[in-house]
């Protein structure tokens, strides 16, 4: 078999008769402003077995006692391993399938193999990141991680499978399938159901359908694993395993456990996977300070009034390098050129830059046309940026190596992945 850096794992998965709807909890990077959602999800847990006890929940993230919070992960986890809570599925993937308000979607569950990726921004590496990685995010999330003896995902990786050959085969056929898991996910987030990939007929036919993807691409930037959810929760797996084979021979790094992060793998052509883009709010700020920004960082700003910011959306999504600009309740779409990138993200992104630079103003980024224009008509500048394409996607990685940080989202919160899955890391 091809090593393409992605394979079967020896997967961890509650015992029957472990109430899986309170087993499976929602990233722990969902609803950092809102912990009142914790705070149920705590109260419905209880004293069941649950993921909730082995993440920290990152709205807790920057609070005193962290230190605890982390302390008792690591308990709880060898805890659940010493009480049987876990049963082992050997050299194997998890089929998973996902319905949510969006739609159904399907993914894969097995290992990535952190050697064969690479976060910076230069990256040529098989697996890579989508968004610029912030790297004073990855300390805090080592340190979960230092100690634990488990990983749990919530990282969603995806390929480009036009040819829909990777896991809509095994989707097809589910039904023959041993399921593993089969439960409602709390707090809205739909229903879940897993099935065993375990044979090797199965795995050969995966593993030859990545080929084919991997021999299609370019040799010298084969971008074969973008990744879509979890980019700082891999970066610090890639940062642990590069502290640990300091201290490891050749050998020991070829099989060592914390060399690999279990994934999800989703086709970005699934048509339950949606992608939505992250809008921009600006605040003490006036359109004047807005547009002189601007201009420092293109060449040309056409700006033509339009009645609506719905009328605007459809323009900016037939156009290259625009966007949907709402100030003192009036609607502008912005078109540019001579922009140092082809992304109107991108640029956004160089204002944003230097106006926190020079203290002029502040920035939040936000989820959802509607929320936008309500803030907009609020003392705030709203931008709408263009819709993310599935089409263009990896061409858009390839050609400025990364989507600024916050461009896009796979999904509403509440369709995020959730913890199931765990794999041994010690």
């Amino acid at each position: 078999m091809k090593d393409l850096g992605f394979s079967p794992a020896d997967i961890l998965l509650p015992n029957e008769g472990i109430d899986m709807e309170r087993w499976a909890v929602v990233a722990c990077d969902q609803y950092t402003s809102q912990k009142e959602y914790w705070e149920e999800a705590d109260r419905i847990v209880g004293d069941s077995p649950s993921t909730l006890r082995m993440i920290l929940p990152e709205c807790y993230l920057e609070e005193a006692g962290k230190e605890d919070r982390i302390k008792k992960i690591d308990q709880c986890m060898e805890a659940y391993l010493e009480e049987g809570i876990f049963r082992t599925f050997k050299d194997s993937y998890i089929l998973v399938r996902r319905d949510t308000e969006t739609g159904t979607r399907y993914g894969l569950v097995g290992k990535l193999d952190l050697e064969k990726y690479d976060y910076s921004p230069s990256s040529v590496s098989p697996i890579r990141a989508t968004e610029g990685t912030i790297l004073s995010r990855i300390p805090p999330r080592k340190e979960i991680r230092k100690n634990a003896p488990l990983e749990l995902p919530h990282i969603m990786v995806l390929i480009s499978d036009s040819g829909r050959s990777v896991i809509e085969p095994l989707a097809a056929r589910a039904d023959k399938l041993q399921k593993v898991y089969d439960s409602p996910l709390m707090l809205g987030g739909g229903h879940i159901t897993g099935y065993l990939v375990d044979n090797e007929e199965d795995k050969d036919r995966i593993n030859s359908a990545l080929s084919a993807i991997y021999d299609s691409l370019d040799p010298d930037n084969p971008l074969l694993f973008a990744m879509g959810d979890g980019n700082h929760s891999l970066a610090s797996a890639k940062s642990s395993w590069e502290d640990i084979k300091k201290g490891l021979t050749p050998a020991e790094r070829e099989k060592h456990p914390a060399r690999y992060a279990l994934v999800e793998i989703e086709n970005i052509f699934d048509p339950g996977l949606e992608f939505e883009p992250i809008h921009r709010a600006f605040f003490s700020l006036s359109q004047k300070a807005f547009d002189e920004l601007l201009s420092h960082h293109a060449r040309k700003i056409e700006k033509a009034p339009v009645s609506s910011a719905e009328e605007g959306i459809k323009l900016i999504n037939e156009r290259k390098q625009s966007f949907v600009l709402i100030s003192d309740g009036k609607n502008y779409v912005y078109t540019l050129d001579g922009t140092e990138r082809e992304m109107p993200a991108w640029t956004i992104q160089s204002v944003i830059d230097e106006m926190l630079s020079s203290g002029e103003g502040s920035v939040d980024y936000i989820h959802g046309i509607e929320a936008t224009i309500e803030l907009a008509s609020d003392k705030a500048i709203g931008i709408i940026l263009p819709d993310i394409s599935k089409d263009t996607f990896f061409q858009s990685i390839l050609r400025d190596r990364a989507f600024p940080r916050k461009t896009f989202s796979i999904g509403h919160a509440n369709e995020k992945r959730y913890y199931i899955e765990a794999r041994k890391i010690r």
